[in-house]
């Protein structure tokens, strides 16, 4: 049996102090969250609170024309609930210039110019409300990919990013999330009707426990396969997580120096700091 429980209790009290030590350790008091009404972004919401205090966390609400009402009111009814301040600022009239150059755009080209412009809008507020951008990426989407680069995945700490979806959930419960927001099926909201598991092609639960077997407990595919997995979805998976390896690291930088910043120059301890 592959048990993914957490001590949700434990994991508040790390996560909490993560984000209080990393905001405070670049000199900062404060935190941004882009709050969209689903499960994750209302977690890192709710720790950011706790660590930072409500006065000092920003709530951003970013709709687009065919953004759920749902999504909005979610986002505020957790704003209500913890207190702390929130700005709601239409991304539309954004990103229409563009989307409108190509009356054929794809879905998920939509898609990207929509969370690259909400992370437009959230290092902006960053600036103007001075503090760090939370991020609310779990572990199952950086391993897959499901994000955008430099738009939902752009951040400046991740407390979120070593818990996978389901781990996620637990945490919610923890967390007095509201049940509105943890039952609803996972989405974007990038499009009308679009749920994550609809473009996925499975479950977040069944994929969890796979990747639970493949990444932390180190099993071969063979060994995934023997567990019960079907070798399709498993050969599929990994193809996925290969694939968007790109996505999960800095951009390679070519070297041509004796020293390279992020090969040999990684730290300031040069300088005795």
């Amino acid at each position: 049996m592959i048990d993914l429980s957490i001590n949700p209790s434990l994991v508040r009290k790390i996560l909490t102090g993560f984000i209080h030590s990393e905001i405070t350790r670049a000199g900062f008091s404060r935190a941004v969250v882009n709050l969209s009404g689903g499960l994750d972004s209302a977690v890192s919401f709710a720790l950011a609170v706790e660590a930072l205090g409500a006065e000092n966390v920003l709530a951003l609400r970013l709709p687009y024309k065919t953004s759920s009402p749902d999504s909005l009111e979610h986002a505020q009814l957790l704003i209500d609930r913890l207190g702390a301040q929130s700005v709601t600022i239409p991304i539309t009239e954004m990103v229409e210039p563009l989307i409108a150059r190509e009356p054929e755009m794809s879905d998920v080209r939509k898609g990207n110019i929509m969370a690259r412009a909400r992370m437009i809008v959230a290092y902006d507020q960053s600036e103007a409300f001075k503090g760090l951008v939370v991020g609310t990426g779990n572990k199952t989407e950086i391993l897959l990919g499901y994000t955008t680069l430099y738009g939902d995945s752009a951040c400046a700490i991740n407390p979120l990013g070593d818990l996978y979806k389901t781990q996620v959930r637990q945490l919610a419960r923890a967390l007095d999330i509201p049940a509105v927001i943890i039952e609803k099926p996972p989405s974007a909201d990038l499009w009308a009707s679009q749920t994550d598991e609809g473009e996925l092609g499975f479950t977040y639960e069944e994929v969890d426990k796979m990747l639970y077997l493949l990444v932390d407990q180190r099993y071969s595919p063979e060994e995934c396969i023997e567990a019960g997995f079907a070798e399709k979805f498993v050969r599929s998976v990994i193809a996925r997580i290969r694939r968007n390896q790109f996505k999960r690291v800095p951009p390679p930088v070519a070297k041509i120096s004796s020293r390279t910043v992020g090969y040999d120059f990684l730290y300031l301890r040069d300088w005795g700091t």
